[in-house]
């Protein structure tokens, strides 16, 4: 065994290798075989009903339901409450049935072809399904809740997530041991070896941000267990592995082996058998004619995560309004007096930090803030109002950049560390900023289970540089992007993504903003109907949000209003890397106090919006290269005849508040600048939408560097040439005459 404790080592000795352990009592081989008959009759029950259907059946390794519900009933009986559950679909439904016992008809209709959807989304096929179930356990008699989470067909893919959840669990109940909230892990053998996200999960299991305390891992053995069907109910193995299917055409079935067993010892007759499967299979064959009386497949059935009090019955939003994100000034002071401080006695931090800290209050004074202060000023509202936050990611607590510093080191005490922002008030929520291990997948998926467990919680995952979260492409396709339509799954994680073409190179420059736009499933073509609610509903209605964030108020209010909708959305946040430092990329209290809000467009408040209809030519942008555009038509003397207009909030699209700045400027050029490639950014994704505003009777122009294969150049005169012909274009205001769009 390649385990370094000593032991570790006796104890698995001991629970393994010790001669007649499993001795079981004749009760216990009897609930031994009832399971038994349940998990095979289930299979054989689906397989005579729907025989050409697809459901990854458990067949050949039958033997786990009885083992799911073994360790359930031990854990019981040990004090665990609650046990999070995430597997592959092999077996998925049989797990369903008869370990986390969902009603058998609304598992049987699922087969029915003639089903409708309800309104409530896309769907997913039923062995991708989860399930939450409260009950009582009958081996303890004890109060027992089940989450079986929903899963992609990525195998692996959701076993971080059930960590992620199952430590949010523990950590509201204060369950710091892991002695109330468990997790067990279902694996195929091949997966198991083969997926790397396992090693990512693993590799979380003894960080302190991260532990459950112990998982259980129940892995299919192929080689003890079998296939009796090969991959799937559809497949035919003897194409490929004629010899061992003979031989598993052989195979006794296990039920049989134990039944015979049992009866030759005595333990039961062949009557209590034949009983025992004439009793369930009467169970299946009762549910079955009760699903036909189902006409309707409800997908809320089969939530995994529910928020009891958080929607309305029906599952609705209780309101379809935000506050203002706002807060008060003195709130914003003591804040940023914290922030600027050290709470703790008799603690020395670095000379450079002893700056930093002293700019913070300087801006306090001065009523201004930049990035890390607006952000620390957001988190720390939350906490006074009893929202839990909590930052995690490769380096967060220092930032990437050396500009947050929410953890401060004593100098002279070894591992002596002190976080401000749990000493705001005497009364607050917990702040959790943790560095992570050097995974995207892993953490991505563990902050998605966490931020699963309660809505009242901002969980925030930083990439350390936005190009990175490619590493996690599975979990922001099948699990953020889609989580809710699949699976009717709310969920408000945040993704920070640093993005800034600042001629880094092709690893450190994009988030690959194009990517989640075109994931996003606001329709170009389809006009809306604008209402006092257009803002919130079409929040709603989307599947995630994104925003690109020019100023630190701005980015403050995004974050607050995260929590104050009446719903949870995905929000990804492209976060700035050198305006953290710009000068000119503060924001002033006077944009954060109460009454103010998000910006979803910044429109043009200079020269040229008071006399729009001077106005030659309107830029729209997003993002850090504002600075650039401003600074230019500022040396260009344009600022009469240049308007730019900020997009703050890309997706879902503000149509409302672009027609009124489209209108503003009837007579003017529109441009679409960006800092980007043309084949990445926006542009494809603003273009149809701009045009649906205008009805198609405008151009919306480009502006910006060319296609590219790579996401930016590692050049930095290369950089800085393009930055200024891109620069020379959005000012020449003849660029675009005797052009066809």
């Amino acid at each position: 065994m390649f385990i370094n404790d000593v032991e570790q080592c006796q104890w698995i000795r001991q629970k393994f290798e010790t001669p007649g352990v499993m001795k079981f009592t004749n009760e216990e081989k009897r609930t031994l075989l009832a399971r038994l008959v349940r998990s095979m009759r289930f299979e054989d029950f689906l397989a005579r009903k729907w025989s050409s259907e697809k459901r990854f059946g458990l067949e050949g390794c039958e033997v786990m339901i009885p083992a799911l519900k073994t360790i359930i009933d031990k854990s019981s009986e040990m004090g665990i409450e609650y046990v999070i559950m995430g597997m592959p679909h092999r077996g998925r439904l049989n797990v369903l049935a008869n370990v986390i016992r969902k009603e058998l008809e609304q598992i049987f209709c699922q087969f029915d072809p003639k089903l409708e959807a309800a309104d409530e989304g896309s769907g997913d096929v039923k062995y991708h399904l989860g399930m939450y179930h409260e009950r009582i356990n009958r081996a303890t008699n004890k109060k027992i809740t089940l989450s079986l989470m929903a899963n992609p067909s990525h195998l692996e893919a959701v076993d971080p997530v059930v960590q992620g959840k199952t430590k949010a669990e523990q950590f509201y109940r204060g369950d710091t041991a892991g002695k109330k909230v468990m997790s067990i892990l279902l694996h195929g053998d091949a997966a198991f070896a083969g997926q790397g996200v396992v090693y990512e999960t693993f590799h979380l299991s003894d960080l302190p941000s991260y532990t459950t305390n112990g998982t259980i891992h129940v892995v299919v053995n192929n080689q003890v267990c079998y296939r009796r069907r090969g991959h799937n109910e559809m497949d035919e193995p003897m194409f490929t592995q004629p010899l061992m299917y003979k031989q598993i055409h052989k195979q006794v079935p296990v039920l049989k082996k134990y039944a015979d067993k049992l009866i030759a010892d005595g333990t039961v007759t062949l009557q209590e058998f034949e009983e025992e499967i004439a009793k369930y299979d009467r169970i299946c064959e009762e549910a079955y004619t009760r699903s036909k009386d189902n006409k309707i497949l409800h997908i809320k059935h089969w939530l995994d995560s529910p928020w009891p009090g958080f929607f309305n019955v029906d599952g609705e939003p209780k309101s379809m309004s935000c506050p203002p994100t706002g807060i008060s000034e003195d709130l914003l002071t003591h804040i940023g007096n914290v922030a600027s401080s050290v709470p703790v006695k008799d603690f020395k931090i670095h000379a450079g930090l002893s700056r930093i800290l002293r700019a913070r209050l300087e801006m306090t004074k001065n009523r201004v803030v930049d990035w890390a202060l607006a952000e620390y000023m957001a988190f720390g509202s939350f906490l006074k109002e009893g929202i839990h936050v909590r930052l995690s990611g490769q380096d967060v607590e220092r930032g990437t950049f050396s500009h947050r510093h929410h953890v401060l080191h004593d100098q002279e005490v070894d591992k002596r560390t002190c976080v401000p922002m749990n000493h705001l008030w005497e009364q607050q929520a917990p702040y959790t900023v943790c560095n992570s291990s050097l995974s995207e997948y892993g953490v991505l998926g563990f902050e998605l289970g966490f931020a699963m467990a309660s809505p009242n919680a901002l969980v925030c995952w930083e990439a350390q540089f936005g190009d990175f979260h490619n590493t996690a492409q599975c979990i922001i396709d099948q699990f953020i992007s889609s989580g809710q339509a699949k699976w009717v799954r709310h969920n408000g994680i945040v993704l920070l993504l640093p993005h800034g073409m600042e001629g880094m190179g092709p690893e450190h420059s994009s988030a690959r903003p194009e990517r989640f736009l075109q994931m996003s499933n606001d329709d170009s073509d389809a006009y809306p109907e604008f209402s006092e609610q257009f803002e919130v509903s079409q929040l709603y209605e989307c599947n995630w949000i994104v925003v690109n964030c020019s100023t630190p108020a701005n980015y403050f209010h995004v974050l607050r209003r995260q929590i104050l909708l009446p719903f949870r959305k995905p929000l990804i946040i492209l976060t700035p890397k050198s305006l953290l430092r710009h000068p000119e990329a503060k924001s002033s209290f006077d944009e954060m106090v109460s009454g103010t809000t998000f910006q979803r467009v910044i429109p043009e408040n200079g020269l040229a919006a008071h006399a729009p209809h001077e106005v030659k030519r309107v830029i729209f942008c997003t993002g850090k290269v504002y600075y650039d555009l401003v600074k230019e038509r500022k040396n260009q003397d344009l600022e009469k005849q240049v308007a730019i207009t900020r997009l703050e909030q890309i997706s879902p699209f503000p149509f409302d508040l672009l027609k009124e700045e489209l209108e503003k400027y009837p007579g003017a050029d529109l441009v679409w600048c960006q800092e980007e490639h043309k084949n990445s950014g926006y542009y494809d994704y603003v273009k149809p939408r701009f045009r649906t505003i205008v009805n198609h009777t405008r151009p919306i122009w480009y502006v910006g560097r060319e296609p590219a294969a790579a996401a930016a150049t590692g050049n930095k005169n290369t950089h800085l040439v393009s930055l200024r012909r891109f620069l020379d274009t959005a000012f020449n205001l003849e660029a675009f005459e005797g052009k066809t769009f």
